[in-house]
């Protein structure tokens, strides 16, 4: 183990195995709404202990399914309720990793506050210390917490991204490796250029890091395509990840395919479609083709100076 928290096969392969991270971190207020996508609905329960029961049959079946494996799938994120269970007899993070060879994540953020300044920051973290320290003795190598851009407000942007940033210290002090997640709105009002300066103050802060510090950022597909081709560059970058953000996966899959060296990291795009009421040949199935279609978007893709340059090359021979 590095002081990263990964061992070297897991660095490497977050670094460089084609693939994607699975976001199967809802919690709290959004567990109904994913249960209710799962064809389970509210009052199916009798109380939050028996809705996280469920919850957890219901992300077992997802992780022990054949489809979900690491050959195509990098990591996973997982909420605090669902580290804390096992599956088939292990803790899931190792579960996932002794048995699946997935990466394991843990959501650390508590929510969001109210919005001010047109973004919406993370609600104060107390226990994050006991957090992480829980997380690493559970096998938790890296962490992610979200908070939300709503409007163009450079004020509200630049709190986001130092909001984010001093917790991600905090979080590479205790020997993990954080996934930075500050999300503009697939709504936001001028969304393209509250894109642009989330790029700025986030490469001002990556040049900042100390040697041998690393994070993940996970964005909203952006609207100007490869705005974040240098941060996929940036050598204090293990991967840049995508989240869906409200679009469809045939949407969010079209959105990253145009970004080089994104790979996604979908929740409820990638769990669209699926319910407990299929039988495990038809749920393996459909997750089997959400998986693939998720790791194509995420894989098949050219470099932005190589393909600029083949298109100039195709618009010199056809003059």
């Amino acid at each position: 183990m590095n002081a990263l928290g990964f061992n070297e096969q897991q660095l490497q392969k977050m670094k460089h195995q084609p693939g994607f991270v699975a976001a199967l971190d809802q919690s709290g207020g959004s567990t109904p709404k994913a249960l209710a996508a799962y064809g389970i609905e509210e009052g199916s329960w009798s109380d939050e202990d028996e809705m996280y029961a469920i919850v957890h049959r219901m992300r077992t079946r997802i992780i022990t399914s054949p489809s979900f494996n690491g050959d195509r799938i990098l990591g996973a994120i997982l909420f605090e309720n669902t580290m804390d269970r096992d599956i088939q007899g292990l803790p899931t993070a190792g579960y996932l990793w002794n048995v699946k060879r997935i990466v394991p994540f843990l959501k650390v953020d508590n929510g969001l506050a109210e919005e001010r300044n047109g973004v919406r920051l993370m609600k104060s973290m107390p226990q994050l210390a006991t957090l992480l320290k829980k997380g690493k003795s559970k096998g938790i190598v890296g962490t992610k917490m979200r908070s939300v851009i709503n409007k163009l407000n450079l004020a509200g942007i630049r709190d986001i991204v130092d909001q984010q940033f001093e917790v991600a210290a905090q979080i590479l002090a205790a020997g993990l490796v954080p996934i930075v997640e500050p999300e503009v709105d697939i709504d936001c009002p001028e969304k393209a250029r509250a894109e642009a300066f989330l790029k700025i103050f986030i490469l001002e802060k990556l040049d900042r890091l100390l040697p041998g510090q690393l994070v993940f950022l996970k964005l909203t597909p952006p609207e100007q395509d490869d705005l974040y081709a240098d941060c996929v560059r940036h050598p204090k970058v293990v991967r840049v990840l995508a989240l869906s953000g409200g679009y469809s996966r045939d949407e969010a899959n079209a959105r990253l395919r145009r970004n080089w060296g994104v790979v996604a990291s979908f929740s409820r795009a990638l769990l669209e479609g699926l319910t407990a009421q299929q039988s495990d040949a038809e749920f393996n199935a459909r997750l089997d083709g959400a998986v693939q279609r998720i790791f194509e978007a995420s894989t098949v893709k050219q470099e932005p100076r190589k393909r600029i340059t083949a298109e100039r090359k195709g618009v010199k021979a056809a003059a």
